[in-house]
Formats: C-alpha cells, structure tokens, sequence
C-alpha cells in the first residue's frame, strides 16, 4: 500500500477528477510524458527526459481507478555482442487498479491521493521487465574476437590466431626444424 502526497504539476500525475467515482465512467488520454530518471537495466535503457507516447485509459470502477495503458518508449544502449551504440524502441502494456481507500487495498496495492494517482512506477515496472538484458544491434552481429577484441564483422573470413594446447605450450620451444635428420 502506497501513501503519499502527490504534486499535482508533476508530470507523471494524473487527476481522476473527471471521473468522479462513478463506475463506468471512462476516459482516454495520449500524452507525450518526459521518460524519468534511471530507467535502464544493465547496457540499455530510456535516454532522461525522453518523450515517452502514452495511450492511456482511466475507468472508474467500485473499488477504485483502473488504469489500463500503452507506452512507446525510446531506447538507447550498445550492443551486448559488439559494443557498437544502439537505439531502438520498445512498446510496453500496463494495468494497474489505483484504491480509493486502503481498507479496500491490499499491503502492495497503490491507492489514490484524492483524485491524483502517480503512474510512474506502474510504468517504470513494466519498462523495465522489459527491457532486454542483453541487447544486439542485430540478430547477426557475430560480436568481438575473444583472442584480440576486433569486431568480427569488419575482421573478415580469413581471421584467425594459432592456438596452443596449454598443456603443450613448454614443449614448444624445444621443436628444431631440421631436415638433416630426417635423412640419414
């Protein structure tokens, strides 16, 4: 259970007011929100501030406001496999029921701060759950070389480091080539 006071100019605030508490009553909303800080896992992640496009739905219902929505959030990293930058974007689904009172919530359900409700860690919930944790910049890139740390992309076919069994590798200085020997 969340309880807390809301600033109401705050951007991922949204007044209920509309509604009233009259279940049935709906309302549709698409605003362009700045993404919120850290909002990243590992190598990828939402550039602060970013605009995030938002699709939402707010219906009254008995128990509170349900909150049913889109997000289409840009993203910015590099390559798990190549270390090259990248950029994409990703399209999450959300849902969330905002408690008129907590005695109708559970001890991990948000309530409403009078007809405000906070949907950033709804948002920032399913963002992150879905984000890649390791991210390519395509399903093809062969990644770096383990021996040199060339990018095997632009590397070529012929690219190759002469291995040693380590187990062998003492021996290997006491190899002569002479071909004398072999004559005899």
């Amino acid at each position: 259970m969340t309880l807390q006071s809301l600033d109401p100019r705050a951007p991922w605030v949204i007044s209920t007011h509309d509604l009233g508490r009259r279940p049935g009553s709906m309302r549709r909303i698409t605003p362009v929100l700045p993404a919120p800080e850290d909002l990243a896992v590992g190598m990828i992640g939402a550039p602060k501030d970013a605009d995030v496009e938002l699709d939402i739905r707010l219906e009254a219902v008995m128990e509170g406001v349900l909150v049913t929505g889109t997000a289409r959030v840009p993203l910015k990293g590099e390559c798990s496999r190549c270390l090259d930058p990248l950029t994409s974007e990703i399209e999450v689904d959300f849902q969330e029921l905002y408690f008129y009172s907590a005695e109708d919530a559970g001890e991990d359900d948000l309530l409403l701060d009078g007809e405000l409700l906070d949907l950033e860690p709804v948002f920032r919930d399913a963002v992150v759950l879905a984000l890649p944790l390791s991210p390519v910049c395509g399903d093809d890139c062969p990644g770096l070389c383990t021996e040199c740390g060339v990018k095997l992309a632009e590397a070529g076919p012929d690219h190759r480091h002469e291995q040693v069994d380590a187990r062998w590798a003492a021996l290997q200085g006491l190899v002569v080539d002479n071909e004398d020997d072999q004559e005899g």
